[in-house]
């Protein structure tokens, strides 16, 4: 079998090669199986990634008992909590591009013959995904697994509540005592946040893509089966290798619907419309925005996972995991079960007889939540390019609203009004200049959101953003609003008190402000300076492309 790695490990030109692999302890043996990658994002600085050296030490096991050399590699991972709030939120998104370079750059400059991605949280999965299918090598994805919900007097507690909690703090609701209770309790050991947060929505969707196996986005990081699924990743990978089936193979036009549809039906983050986006565009598939509103209108939402709803990831495990869920779509042939996954089996392989086990946490899909997705793209006169809600974590009576424009030329600004009483029921809070260029960076906007919700408005104030939310925020919250702000987009010409009219059934976001006045606006307009203009940002900020195209460099 001819080997990428044979580059570097074989013939009388290599042997310069092969002596620095001895150097490293290779042994002549090692040297003649497949090279494979196993890049893993350890650290000590996300919960999320704290135990993805056992991980990767069983990926490790997987694949030298089935005939591979694993090769150890790092990736950076930045905590978005930690992130939250300050100046280090703008290297979140933009650390995607870096990663998924990375990843590159060691699989290229060593020939790797294939790879296991040891990720976990929000844009390293989609980063070492966007690498993958660059690459177009053997790869398969395993993450460490989602965190246990924690405990606040007796009530299951997470990420989302704990933010929250602040502005319940802000309101006067709870004390020092209950917000330090809250604290220490929400986050209780390893993994990625306990909801249906970016991080668990991306390896949810790695399943539903076929690049990972089944269990990867919902077997919780403390269980031993999670070190059993990374086993068996490394026997898979090597059998990749030996068939030569690449990324593109897997990660498809076809696959990248299913893996919208399970979006739609898991209510997952709304993060999760740039990186599908994103790794659309590197493998090849492009797709439109369009797209997700065409499988919204079919696909209806089955779960409401924290914030949408009280249950958890350990619950949607218990229930049958996205196997449970993409049974339930295939009752009515929303996904299909033909694609070839890197098990070896096809999708409907992969999930036959795995049934939902509990209504909870999977809505049996003749009993849904709502007969559409939990994503929906929203157009109209301050969206010419669109922009995203997550409509289910969306109150009932927040999906049409009209209200004044409260306008804010930064996070900060908001943050500061919001906590000082300064926003009522019924406004519209617009944070601009946080989009990919302007930010730059598109920080996720959960502090805002999160101080509506524990101030009790979120079920009457709305905010728009050229920035992101987490997947943790909840409440009419809407996001990638683009053109952004910082290249002219009419969210920089609205004014305070305008109204803002807001329709997510419909898809529909408008200003109360005719074309004329925004175009006399637009003659007197002075954009501001850039917020950063040196270091890695600034590059990022004069390569990225807008949050409609999913933020990608070029």
């Amino acid at each position: 079998m001819e080997l990428r790695s044979h580059n570097v490990t074989k013939g009388p030109e290599r042997a310069p090669n092969r002596s620095l692999f001895y150097a490293l302890g290779y042994t002549t043996e090692e040297l003649e199986r497949p090279l494979i990658g196993v890049v893993s994002a350890f650290s000590e600085i996300v919960p999320g990634h704290m135990n993805l050296d056992k991980i990767a030490e069983a990926v490790k096991a997987g694949v030298r008992m089935a005939g591979g050399t694993p090769v150890l590699i790092p990736s950076i991972g930045v905590c978005d909590g930690i992130a939250m709030g300050h100046i280090g939120m703008k290297y979140s998104l933009a650390s995607r591009e870096l990663i998924c370079d990375s990843v590159e750059t060691m699989a290229m400059a060593h020939q790797l013959d294939g790879l296991v991605l040891v990720p976990n949280c929000d844009k390293i999965v989609p980063g070492m995904v966007m690498a993958a299918v660059r690459l177009n090598i053997p790869a398969v994805v395993c993450s460490g697994g989602p965190m246990l919900a924690g405990n606040y007097r007796g009530e299951a507690a997470n990420l989302s509540k704990m933010f929250e909690a602040v502005g319940a703090y802000k309101a006067g609701a709870i004390g020092d005592d209950e917000l330090e209770e809250y604290e220490k309790g929400c986050c209780p050991g390893c993994g990625s946040c306990s909801g249906m947060y970016t991080a668990n929505s991306m390896n949810c969707l790695c399943e539903s893509l076929g690049i990972a196996l089944p269990g990867n986005g919902t077997i919780p990081a403390v269980f031993a089966e999670r070190l059993r699924l990374a086993k068996h990743s490394g026997m898979a990978v090597m059998e990749l290798v030996r068939k030569n089936i690449r990324a593109r193979d897997i990660i498809n036009e076809k696959s990248i619907r299913n893996a919208l549809a399970c979006d739609m039906a898991l209510g997952c983050s709304s993060n999760s419309v740039l990186h599908l986006l994103a790794i659309a565009n590197e493998a090849g598939s492009p797709i439109s925005l369009e797209l997700f509103n065409e499988i919204s209108e079919k696909v209806p939402n089955l779960c409401h996972l924290a914030p949408a709803g009280p249950t958890h990831i350990q619950d949607l495990y218990a229930a049958g995991g996205v196997p449970a869920v993409q049974n339930e779509l295939l009752k009515k042939n929303l996904i299909d079960p033909t694609l070839p996954t890197v098990s070896g089996k096809t999708v409907g392989e992969n999930i036959a007889g795995l049934t939902n086990k509990d209504t909870r946490a999977i809505r049996p899909i003749e009993d849904p939540y709502s007969a559409t997705g939990g994503i929906q793209i929203l157009w109209g006169n301050i969206a010419k390019e669109g922009c995203v809600v997550k409509r289910s974590a969306v109150a009932p009576e927040m999906l049409v609203h009209t209200g004044p424009a409260r306008v804010f030329n930064s996070e900060e600004e908001a943050i500061d009004a919001i906590y000082n009483g300064r926003i009522v029921p019924g406004d519209v809070v617009v944070i601009r200049y946080e989009g990919p260029k302007g930010g730059p960076g598109m920080r996720e906007m959960l502090n805002p959101t999160s101080a509506l919700a524990g101030m009790g408005l979120d079920k009457t104030v709305a905010l728009i953003t050229d920035g992101r939310f987490s997947g943790a925020s909840r409440g009419a919250s809407i996001g990638h609003v683009a053109p952004e702000a910082a290249v002219g987009g009419e969210i920089a010409l609205i004014h305070e008190g305008d109204l803002i009219e807001i329709d997510i059934p419909a898809a529909k976001i408008n200003a109360q402000v005719s074309d004329e006045t925004f175009a006399a606006r637009r003659a007197a307009y002075q954009p501001p300076a850039p917020n950063v203009k040196s270091g890695w940002l600034a590059r990022y900020a004069s390569l990225v492309s807008g949050a409609d195209k999913g933020a990608v460099m070029p």
